[in-house]
């Protein structure tokens, strides 16, 4: 099988890639991109370090999207030096920002650069290798247009923490349904990191899921669009960050299925009917809670319509 050939020529690790190497040798334009919702603790550290990538010429732009945080994260943010947004600000005929992705759908109207990368906002131990890790791979490689992000995930717990463990959903929901119906994209070691970079054109031809469903539903609409071997993913050693409860967990499962779902009626593989509601039993009987499949379009076909008009 082609995996190990892919594994070998397409999984790097993030040391493969110093600042100096891609200030150098670059030739495109960047954006780096942290959406964030109630992250002061965390969003100073990582503009910081994104700032001095700037200043050093790694990168062009350092762009936060923020949610109306309560806790100051966008003041925070603009105070260490990045460009700013509030996500309800952009595209508002769309109506009330619906989770990450469409906070990151959303910010590809405000990224300028040739290259853009998404990283998380709430990465406890985070380095400039996040973001040269990350870049790596599409400034040093015209074969490559889309890269995602692995680590390990410490498991924090009243004891301690453990080495590994976290990723639940991931283990748990989004591998098995990849070895089932998605076999090619197996190597891939997280599939729902939010640690994403592409060049800016595929980022606007494909379509964006909003909610949980955006990062394991962009892998496969890029490997759709550019194949295997147009895709990379770039070890980033280890990344703690909040774990969820146990409860919130379900709904979160099921926003992937959902998504996952989708694609497979698409492709009329599937045939579903698709419940918004996700129902859990609890202490007054079935308890439902909502998680909404909603599909952005592709940001080139706005472009294109309003040339149009």
């Amino acid at each position: 099988m082609q995996y190990d050939a892919w594994l070998r020529q397409r999984s790097f690790h993030h040391s493969q890639f110093p600042a100096e190497r891609l200030a150098r040798e670059r030739t495109a334009s960047v954006s780096v991109c942290v959406p964030a919702r109630e992250e002061a603790k965390t969003i100073g550290m990582i503009v910081r370090h994104l700032v001095r990538l700037r200043e050093r010429g790694v990168i062009d732009q350092v762009v936060v999207l923020d949610a109306s945080s309560a806790d100051g994260t966008g003041q925070i943010a603009a105070d260490a030096g990045a460009e700013v947004h509030t996500q309800s600000e952009l595209l508002p005929f769309y109506g009330p920002i619906n989770g990450k992705g469409d906070a990151m759908w959303r910010g590809l109207t405000v990224l300028t650069g040739d290259v853009v990368c998404f990283l998380d906002a709430d990465s406890e131990d985070f380095g400039p290798h996040f973001a040269c890790g990350m870049l790596g791979p599409l400034l040093l490689d015209d074969g490559i247009d889309y890269v995602k992000g692995f680590y390990r995930r410490p498991f924090k717990h009243a004891e301690g923490t453990a080495p590994e463990g976290g990723g639940r959903v991931t283990e748990l929901t989004a591998r098995p349904l990849l070895n089932l119906f998605y076999p090619e994209l197996i190597a891939f070691a997280q599939p729902l990191a939010g640690e994403i970079a592409a060049r800016r054109g595929l980022f606007e031809r494909l379509p964006w899921c909003t909610g949980y469903a955006v990062e394991i539903t962009q892998l496969i609409d890029a490997w759709t669009e550019v194949g295997l071997w147009g895709m990379a993913q770039v070890d980033l050693d280890v990344r703690q960050n909040r774990h969820q409860p146990l409860r919130d967990l379900g709904p979160m499962a099921y926003a992937v299925l959902r998504g996952v779902a989708e694609r497979l009626v698409r492709e009329g593989r599937l045939s579903v009917e698709q419940r918004d509601a996700f129902l859990a039993p609890g202490p007054g009987g079935l308890e439902a809670r909502m998680v909404e499949l909603v599909e952005r379009p592709p940001i080139a076909s706005l472009t294109a319509g309003a040339a149009s008009a």
